[in-house]
């Protein structure tokens, strides 16, 4: 047994079990650790092989079974028991070996430790995995960041294990320190903005146009087979079909209405604004799962005010505009991650291909799509396209659809219904489509109290006022 597995991974909770059952299945021995002892039980049950699969409470043991050099991914709570594993398995390792931190962590500590790591000799790797438990099964996108070389021992057993469209992997090597937990940060903000979007347009269909949760589960079935499809439309057609085992009716009314996060959505929205780029679909979509949580205060400010009666909308016309105030923001979505992605990239000198980028989320991961194959051929064709509205190949797809977003927004706001992440994305694309804001009035009001100086239109330099007579 010692020193022929060829890959280890620490942490088998659900994840952890599922990648390394994945990892056995593409032919390639693996070999788990865990302290909790029923897990690891677990894991040498459902491999049935040992020889394919093993696992071990020991760490020295599970050291000791790899190849070398030897390539142990953690998959366990980012945070400081990331740190507190590398801990635990740095005096077992030797020069050269490889260590891959498959969770959510934050970006800098990923290039703490990657320094750190580089200065003992081991490689350290950031990779992002998105697909939840039954991508990690049957294939997840992975996004993964660090040495180059180092990576090329590593690749084969990704690419095996990786999601595939088309029969390409998605998976690929992204670029040096945390470009992939960068990436997959900015993924997870992206499934902030979508998910928001996707339940204000039910929000939308259901007390405009009271639809059904047979008439939902149809319509978002529907676009799931058209311009719309991904794997969040796809699941949001299938939770409305789904009845409650624990009383009558669907489950998906019985569900409180209160959205907990992890933390990687406000990541991407704060170092936006550190970065200076604005992603308005994505930082709304985390005030409202912050607004969720106060469920107490918002029952009792409903008692307090009144609401605009809502208008029902017909529902033919409702669907469509719908279908498609959706789809314009989706791709606004999808633009404003996208350009912190290349922002980003500059600023950390990561060096990111957005086109490849797209093209390893077309299959496994949450925010998955259709419309990732023309994003990513946005970006083939200009390599330094700035943000994805000003390729000529999205102007018409924005064009036909923004009208649509226009009249939701202008009916829930009569109407007293909150979509804040269509608003958002409107308002986005009409400010980053206007040649002309009105901030040439605040710069005039920061130079008055504040002399804060201000340029001009009709001549260089950097101007300042006596303002007061």
């Amino acid at each position: 047994m010692k020193g022929t597995y060829d890959f280890g991974l620490v942490g088998l909770g659900v994840m952890g079990r599922n990648f390394i059952l994945n990892v056995a299945d593409k032919g390639y021995s693996a070999y788990g650790n865990d302290l909790d002892s029923e897990k690891v039980d677990a894991l040498i049950k459902e491999g049935g092989n040992t020889d394919k699969v093993n696992a071990t409470t020991d760490a020295k043991t599970f050291v000791d079974a790899l190849s070398t050099p030897r390539k142990i991914m953690l998959l366990v709570p980012a945070g400081k028991i990331v740190d507190a594993v590398i801990e635990g398995l740095l005096p077992l390792l030797d020069k050269d070996d490889i260590i891959i931190d498959g969770g959510n962590s934050f970006f800098t500590d990923t290039d703490r430790r990657e320094a750190e790591l580089a200065e003992k000799g081991i490689h350290f790797f950031g990779a992002g995995v998105s697909g939840g438990a039954k991508g990690a099964r049957l294939g997840p996108s992975i996004m993964p960041g660090g040495n180059k070389s180092a990576y090329q021992h590593v690749k084969p057993i990704f690419e095996a294990v990786a999601a595939k469209y088309k029969g390409e992997p998605c998976v690929a090597y992204l670029g040096p320190k945390s470009a992939g937990n960068y990436v997959k940060m900015v993924h997870n903000g992206i499934e902030y903005g979508l998910m928001q979007l996707t339940s204000e347009i039910y929000d939308l269909l259901k007390k405009g146009g009271d639809f059904s949760n047979e008439e939902l589960h149809q319509t978002y079935k529907t676009w799931n087979e058209g311009r719309l499809q991904s794997f969040l439309v796809q699941i949001t057609s299938e939770i409305f079909a789904k009845k409650d085992d624990m009383g009558d009716g669907h489950l998906v009314d019985k569900i409180l209405d209160k959205a907990k996060q992890k933390g990687t959505g406000k990541w991407t929205s704060q170092n936006a604004m550190d970065l200076g780029i604005p992603v308005p679909s994505i930082d709304i979509a985390v005030s409202m799962r912050e607004i969720s949580a106060l469920k107490e205060e918002r029952i009792q400010a409903d008692k307090l005010y009144d609401r605009p009666s809502v208008l029902p909308f017909e529902k033919l016309p409702l669907e469509t505009l719908a279908e498609e105030a959706l789809y314009f923001s989706f791709i606004i979505t999808y633009a404003q991650g996208l350009h912190q992605l290349s922002d980003a990239s500059k600023e950390y000198g990561y060096d990111l291909d957005i086109a490849e980028i797209a093209k390893i989320w077309r299959a496994g991961c949450i925010i998955r799509a259709g419309l990732l194959a023309d994003i990513s051929e946005a970006f083939k064709t200009d390599t330094y396209l700035p943000n994805l509205l000003l390729a000529p190949t999205f102007v018409e797809k924005v064009q036909s659809t923004v009208n649509a977003a226009r009249t939701l927004v202008s009916y829930a706001a009569k109407n007293g219904i909150p979509v804040p992440g269509l608003s958002n994305s409107l308002t986005y694309f009409d400010a980053y489509t206007s040649s002309r804001l009105p901030l040439n009035l605040i710069q005039a009001q920061r130079d008055y109290f504040g002399s804060h100086t201000y340029e001009r239109l009709d001549r260089d330099g950097v101007f300042h006022t006596e303002w007061e007579t």
